[in-house]
């Protein structure tokens, strides 16, 4: 019998539809949340046939290794605050191959800016052979966040970075840069920076303590069960902040890492990410690569104005991998506006080679100012911690359109025509494609992918994930 098929989009005799490729299609608009929308038919596209946007199969671009977010302190205190069965749900949401299924996370050396209060792992002046070293902590926050997310999903790999080291080992003997009036009690004038100086001690004895802080919290989370794969030397070094900071030059970060933490590293199997690069200026990342340092460096890691640098860095160093390392932080008002802000971030960062992708906050309370330092920011769950209750924000949907479909191991694939795309094949060969909508008005695309070719509507401000 002779089945016919109409032009993609028009509809085809019942016969011949079973026949044809479906296209798996997920939507979220602010009105809907994660929604599975009817599947679409993808018929076989003549090579000359015209496209919106074009996607590549054969043109295998970086590995991806994963998405994940920061495991803060204020992350546990929030998400710990729901009933048993919601502190559950959520934990399955976020790790759960599942759900968000985050594969790759990151976690603070000490305190950060969304820790409860300011501490690092030895505060005793002058232990320059860590006998004092202790996690204990981290063992109220950190280690149960961690250990909830492995519980859901063994495999969740980690990184970490300090925000300020131990307080004795920095000329200012404060865990802050800046002063912040009544958010820390450093002297001075509020507005003074120290930005492209070295605030840790540069003496060998400070050096090499320091190298030992970094292998001792690496054995005491092994402890824990906690395997630790690669550290930063230094969250943002070039930033001077009222909250834990620390500035380093890239010359005191080239001694470090090249002297004293690097041979440390390779000795226990760690890697070392350089960054966290949150400065447009890609001579810095020059000066530690081009030294003994450089052969220490499995990764340089970009947030913020670093994004900037980006570019040259991959033309520059082409085998190196790259990573996004911070997701930028909103406001707090956890708008759809700045969610499609983040989108735009994201086609930077992976259209210019990274292979990871970090948000930054996890959780916070609903009053999203209710902080050590009063900043208020952006998070993928806002927590009513009084009334035990929970939303997830316009990030959390946009976050787990990506680290839901594009699986570690996954590839970028090159695009052409729209820009408002990204497309990965899967390990096991699915084509993910992803588009988001930020207008107020439905858009329609012609999309060809691996010889198929299928028609869509999108909603005004939606993102689509479509799997073929």
């Amino acid at each position: 019998m002779k089945k016919t098929i109409l032009f993609a989009g028009a509809a085809c005799l019942i016969t011949a539809c079973a026949q044809v490729p479906q296209v798996g299609w997920v939507s979220t608009t602010p009105e809907s949340g994660f929604t599975e929308q009817p599947p679409i038919a993808a018929f076989t596209a003549p090579e000359d046939e015209d496209a919106d946007i074009i996607i590549f199969t054969d043109n295998l671009l970086q590995e991806i290794d994963g998405f994940g977010g920061c495991f803060n302190e204020l992350g546990w205190v929030t998400i710990s605050s729901l009933n048993e069965a919601d502190r559950d749900a959520v934990i399955e949401d976020l790790f759960s191959p599942e759900g968000m299924n985050f594969t790759f996370c990151r976690m603070p050396v000490g305190a950060n800016d969304f820790a409860r209060d300011w501490y690092s792992y030895n505060e005793t002046d002058g232990d320059f052979e860590m006998k004092n070293f202790s996690i204990a902590n981290d063992r109220e926050t950190l280690i149960p966040f961690i250990h909830a997310a492995r519980r859901v999903n063994p495999s969740v790999r980690i990184w970490a970075s300090p925000w300020s080291p131990p307080t004795w080992m920095k000329y200012s003997k404060h865990y802050a840069c800046r002063a912040g009036d009544e958010l820390n009690n450093l002297a001075g004038d509020p507005r003074a920076t120290q930005e492209g100086t070295d605030m840790f001690i540069q003496e060998a004895k400070y050096l090499e303590a320091y190298a030992l802080y970094f292998r001792k919290f690496i054995e005491a989370y092994r402890d824990e069960g906690i395997p630790i794969e690669m550290i930063a030397p230094q969250n943002e070094f070039n930033s001077c902040q009222i909250f834990p900071s620390c500035t380093w030059t890239a010359d005191g970060l080239s001694t470090f890492i090249g002297d004293y933490l690097g041979p440390q590293m390779k000795e226990m199997g760690v890697r070392i990410m350089f960054g966290t690069m949150e400065r447009p200026n890609h001579l810095l990342v020059d000066t530690v690569m081009q030294r003994k340092s450089g052969s220490h460096i499995s990764e340089i890691g970009f947030q913020w104005a670093g994004k900037q640098a980006i570019e040259k860095i991959r033309e520059t160093y082409p085998d190196m991998r790259l990573m996004q390392s911070e997701s930028e932080c909103g406001d707090g008002r956890n708008s759809w506006e700045y969610c499609f802000y983040i989108w735009d971030l994201m086609k930077h960062y992976f259209n210019h080679g990274i292979s990871s992708y970090m948000y930054w906050n996890i959780s916070l309370h609903i009053d999203a100012a209710d902080n050590r330092w009063k900043w208020p920011q952006n998070s993928l769950i806002s927590v009513d911690v009084r009334n035990k209750t929970f939303r997830y924000n316009p990030e959390y949907y946009l976050m787990k359109h990506l680290s839901h479909f594009v699986k570690p191991g996954a590839r970028r694939l090159a695009t052409e025509g729209s820009e408002n795309v990204l497309a990965f094949v899967n390990p096991d060969g699915a084509v993910i494609i992803l588009t988001a909508n930020a207008e107020m008005r439905a858009q329609t695309f012609k999309i060809k992918a691996g010889g198929r070719l299928f028609t869509v509507t999108v909603d005004p401000q939606s993102i689509n994930t479509f799997t073929l």
